[in-house]
């Protein structure tokens, strides 16, 4: 029962990541549920879920268009970096720590998805940038920053990283919810792997399950692409905000 646990929360949890993130919400608990400990719990989760931003991104790839790629190597580079030094965060300080914050940048990261249409407005007015859904923005050295904390957090744990990713991207003008997935699952591949690989050297991964998992979220990842497609960008937009609160609630209670 406990492997079907954890295969059924790695299935919805690859589907999940692949529209907005927050899978580990999932998969963490169900990890604990099957009698994990927390560390071993988080680097399992970790690494099980990392092939479904492969095949998350493969269901996005005709949205990474030519407009957007410029992003990808400067993304690349911060998303392998900020996840090395989060997850050795992660190996050096007590869990507890961090988990008083998590909810806070969740639900900062789930309010500035809220108004990013707003932001995004505001600053092209200020800035006389073309009104275009497909313009992607060059990276300003705030927005790197801001991108490179991201990676930290989803190196250290990355509960609802995909949410900040998102409103990261949206808060540099990207406004297409399609594209911006194809460019957060490239983002997280790169994040989750370096971190991933950190884990397995430390020995804290439990091989039979995270393979087991790994299976779940590699289809749960490809089907939420597709399926995201279908229910069109505004109902996609709610189900991120919806899937935010939700989460910085999870993460309350678990405080």
């Amino acid at each position: 029962m406990h492997l079907v646990l954890v295969f059924i929360a790695a299935t919805l949890a690859g589907a999940i990541n692949s529209v907005a993130g927050g899978g580990t919400l999932l998969t963490f608990p169900a990890l604990l549920a099957a009698g994990q400990i927390s560390n071993v719990a988080n680097a399992t989760s970790t690494v099980a879920l990392w092939p479904a931003t492969i095949s998350s991104f493969w269901g996005y790839r005709d949205e990474v268009g030519a407009s957007s790629r410029h992003l990808l190597v400067p993304l690349i580079i911060l998303g392998l970096i900020g996840g090395l030094l989060g997850s050795i965060l992660l190996l050096v300080t007590p869990t507890r720590v961090f988990d008083r914050v998590i909810p806070f940048l969740v639900l900062t990261a789930t309010l500035l998805f809220v108004s990013q249409e707003r932001i995004s407005a505001w600053l092209r007015a200020h800035s006389g940038a073309p009104v275009d859904e497909n313009a992607v923005p060059r990276l300003a050295p705030a927005t790197l920053l801001l991108v490179f904390g991201t990676a930290v957090y989803g190196g250290y744990f990355g509960a609802g990283i995909g949410i900040v990713t998102l409103a990261a991207l949206g808060l540099i003008g990207m406004r297409n919810i399609h594209q911006m997935n194809g460019i957060k699952n490239i983002y997280a591949m790169c994040t989750n792997g370096i971190a991933a690989a950190v884990f397995i050297t430390r020995g804290l991964v439990d091989w039979r399950i995270a393979l087991l998992m790994a299976v779940g979220s590699i289809f749960g990842g490809y089907s939420g692409a597709g399926i995201a497609r279908r229910i069109g960008q505004k109902n996609v937009r709610k189900l991120v905000i919806g899937l935010g609160f939700v989460l910085t609630i999870s993460l309350f209670l678990r405080k």
